[in-house]
């Protein structure tokens, strides 16, 4: 579940936190499957005694810069954390992956679905080169986002969630930003005119700004939500205006919210704010 700004909020809080600087004294495998690449032994050896040199995010990916030139790439996919503890608490059931520090601190990987992947690499670019454009930098603009849209033919919100199209971009925010740009998420890209396209990145941003802002989102109660660092829950839940909002009608016209399966993901829309284009499909 976590998108780029539950991501983001993930690596201020490393950031915060103090982790540049600390050595990895020690790692622990629990669930080898996790591990992407090299071979669990392998990643535990490379990675002992290796200092942390920068925090950063690229998509829906934390990447540890570490002395050595290498990478640690960590996408933690539907129901990752990265929990900081002080090295006294016991290792939880779902504590796949535990880096003791040098400041006696360690730093646990936990996912209870498991489905979350570690990289430790040279050269990060044969994974991120792949990724499309980060939407908030100011690379982005909305002629960026008309030329990128230019040549597809494709349903708007399956582009939008495509990682190679836009990085870091999923379910909730891409909902939140079609509703704000008042744009069908089974439009077709070849329906959209200029002043769509300035509606859509405007909101892009919008969204994905207020998220970072209330440190993400987090949705449910339990493990399976996001969490971030310390364990603090994201606010931005209470600023969602359509996303999984059906109890709610819609807070710009009042009309009924409507799930609909678009892509094969679950979807919110107000049918009356955001129509279908004639070409569109529904």
């Amino acid at each position: 579940m976590p998108e780029l700004p539950e991501v983001q909020t993930v690596v201020d809080d490393l950031l915060k936190a103090k982790l540049v600087g600390n050595s990895i004294i020690r790692v622990q495998v629990f669930y080898p499957r996790i591990i992407a690449e090299p071979a669990a032994a392998r990643f535990r050896n490379r990675l002992t005694g290796l200092t942390v040199t920068g925090i950063r995010r690229r998509g829906k990916y934390i990447i540890l810069d570490l002395s050595g030139l290498s990478h640690l790439l960590i996408h933690l996919r539907m129901t990752g954390h990265l929990y900081l503890d002080t090295g006294k608490s016991r290792r939880g059931a779902h504590d796949h992956i535990v880096f003791t520090l040098s400041d006696g601190r360690r730093m646990r990987y936990h996912d209870p679905r498991k489905f979350g992947r570690l990289s430790l690499v040279n050269d990060p670019g044969k994974i991120l080169d792949r990724l499309g454009p980060e939407p908030l930098s100011r690379a982005f603009t909305a002629r960026a986002l008309s030329r990128l849209m230019a040549p597809r033919r494709r349903m708007l919100k399956p582009l939008l969630l495509d990682q190679t199209f836009i990085a870091g971009l999923g379910n909730i925010y891409v909902d939140e930003a079609l509703w704000e740009a008042c744009l069908h998420p089974c439009r077709n890209t070849s329906t959209l005119d200029t002043r769509d396209i300035k509606r859509l990145h405007r909101a892009i941003r919008r969204v994905l700004r207020r998220g970072i802002r209330n440190g993400g989102t987090t949705l449910g109660r339990g493990e399976t939500g996001f969490s971030s660092v310390t364990g603090r829950s994201g606010d931005n839940k209470r600023e969602l205006r359509i996303f999984r909002r059906l109890d709610a009608s819609c807070p710009r016209c009042r009309g009924a919210i409507r799930r609909l399966i678009v892509g094969q993901r679950s979807s919110f829309v107000c049918e009356t704010c955001q129509p279908v284009c004639e070409t569109g499909e529904k």
